[in-house]
């Protein structure tokens, strides 16, 4: 019997050791509705400016960084969370080790 859900007791597990000067990555799930992919950041290493062609929402599972959204500079921490419309520009600056989950939809 296939199953109509996916549990995953706490996400940081699931990505490996992040090395320093690292971010590393994984996708946890990829059908015709979402992509949902975890990322793991080193201290101090960057993501830079980019756009998506698709929706996305950001979550922020650990730590702490700063995210230009267009001209917006935002803190965030543990817990926050971002949506964003199609290209967007954006960056993110890693300040402490950080988990963050980005879920780009694919469906209006």
């Amino acid at each position: 019997m296939l199953s109509n859900y996916h549990y995953i007791e706490y996400l940081p597990d699931q990505l490996p050791e992040i090395p320093p000067d690292s971010i590393v990555s994984r996708t946890l799930s990829d059908d015709e509705q979402a992509k949902l992919v975890l990322f793991g950041f080193a201290a101090r290493q960057e993501l830079s400016e980019h756009t998506s062609a698709l929706p996305a929402l950001l979550y922020f599972v650990e730590g702490d960084a700063q995210v230009t959204l267009g001209e917006d500079e935002l803190p965030v921490r543990a817990g926050s969370w971002i949506s964003m419309a199609p290209r967007l520009p954006h960056s993110i600056v890693a300040k402490t080790q950080l988990v963050m989950l980005l879920v780009l939809l694919k469906v209006g």
